[in-house]
């Protein structure tokens, strides 16, 4: 079951996004705790399965994880300090000025932007934080790279939903206006893989299941003999680029 208003692309393979989706790394979090004002509350948006839940949940007294998918929430890890709550983005639940910092990791192309930039505003305290952030393609080498590539643009291409854009353009369009924009550093999560990992993770992507379903067959089939063979045995390292905005609610002028 999921909220109403809300794409839902993964509700359906809840269990595998929720094994093979990369997480995000540790210095990332550290960064946002530091410029937030204080560590009293900080608010997940989209949260999925709990990826960066589990990470503020380490470095906030208090953490509420939103998302409407409620199979994806039943595969978040249940800490004594975050309260899970299904309800789209702008459907937080908190008191006004309560967050010092709200987040979105890749999830904020699927929300309804004015709504979210309103609950932004109404819920973030006076220096609050906003961070959003959404990663590329994975990188391994040439070779394994232009296989992804063309997979992603030629096979399964005409099957992406069109909030992905957004992504594409690293966030570029997104934001709420009246926040004050803060440098971000880049930042990237590595982790090591098989290539039926790599190919386990590509079957979560919203254009594979939307290719699915629209022509029956699998996408993949194609991709596996040359992903194997340009793979090899064993596990490769993996790299995810990390692109980063955020940005502050201004105290008399500054954040």
């Amino acid at each position: 079951m999921s909220s109403p208003g809300f794409p839902d692309h993964f509700s359906g393979h809840a269990e595998l996004y929720a094994r093979l989706r990369p997480g995000y790394p540790a210095t990332l979090f550290e960064f946002l705790s530091a410029a937030a004002p204080d560590r009293e509350l900080a608010i997940d948006t989209g949260t999925g399965n709990g990826q960066a839940a589990r990470e503020l949940a380490a470095r906030f007294r208090r953490v509420v994880a939103t998302d409407p998918s409620a199979a994806q929430l039943s595969h978040a890890p249940p800490l004594p300090n975050v309260r899970y709550r299904q309800g789209l983005a702008q459907d937080t639940g908190e008191p006004a000025g309560s967050c010092q910092l709200m987040t979105a990791a890749q999830a904020a192309h699927w929300f309804d932007w004015p709504a979210f930039g309103l609950e932004v505003h109404r819920v973030l305290a006076p220096g609050g934080v906003l961070a959003i952030w959404t990663y590329e393609l994975f990188r391994v080498d040439q070779g394994i790279d232009a296989l992804v590539d063309d997979f992603y643009r030629h096979v399964v291409g005409p099957y992406w939903p069109r909030e992905r854009r957004h992504v594409e353009e690293a966030y570029a369009r997104l934001w709420v206006e009246g926040l004050a924009r803060l440098d971000c550093p880049r930042f990237e999560f590595r982790s090591l893989w098989s290539a039926d990992d790599a190919l386990q993770y590509l079957s979560t992507w919203s254009a594979v299941q939307r290719c699915r379903q629209l022509r029956g067959g699998d996408p993949l089939a194609c991709l596996r003999p040359p992903m194997l063979r340009a793979w090899g045995s064993g596990q490769r390292e993996v790299a995810w680029p990390i692109h980063l905005r955020a940005g502050c609610k201004s105290r008399d002028g500054i954040c």
